[in-house]
């Protein structure tokens, strides 16, 4: 079921969202100095572009300068990704079959705003978990 969500993610706004991340990433890597919130835009589009089995959580080591790195990014790049997702997830509310993936859609707000200091892992359990 997570592939077949995760196909009709793409189609419907997981490309389009993806590329804009992508684009701030490599936007933000002309200046040296904006690398680090480069390498985030980069790892938060591969979240972006295949999100279902996968979550966001808090990195427990993030502090001061995480919170100072989301500043900045949230000026260069993160409230044009932030209006993205809430643009494409009021979008896909129009039909039923996109409201799942519209909440996927509101759930990477936070994300797109704040990426310094999260990790995102996957939600299967392993045979080892």
């Amino acid at each position: 079921m997570r592939t077949l969500l995760n196909i009709i993610w793409i189609i419907f706004a997981g490309f389009w969202l993806f590329l804009g991340y992508v684009l701030a990433g490599v936007l933000l890597c002309i200046p040296i100095i904006t690398i680090p919130w480069a390498i985030a835009s980069l790892r938060t589009a591969g979240y972006v572009i295949w999100p279902f089995g996968r979550t966001i959580v808090a990195k427990p080591t993030a502090g001061v300068g995480s919170f100072l790195g989301n500043v900045v990014w949230v000026i260069l790049a993160g409230w044009w990704l932030a209006l993205g997702h809430l643009t494409s997830g009021i979008a896909l509310c129009l039909t039923i079959i996109g409201i799942p993936m519209a909440i996927a859609d509101f759930k990477m707000i936070p994300i797109s705003l704040m990426p310094l200091g999260k990790d995102i892992v996957s939600t299967r359990e392993g045979a080892f978990a």
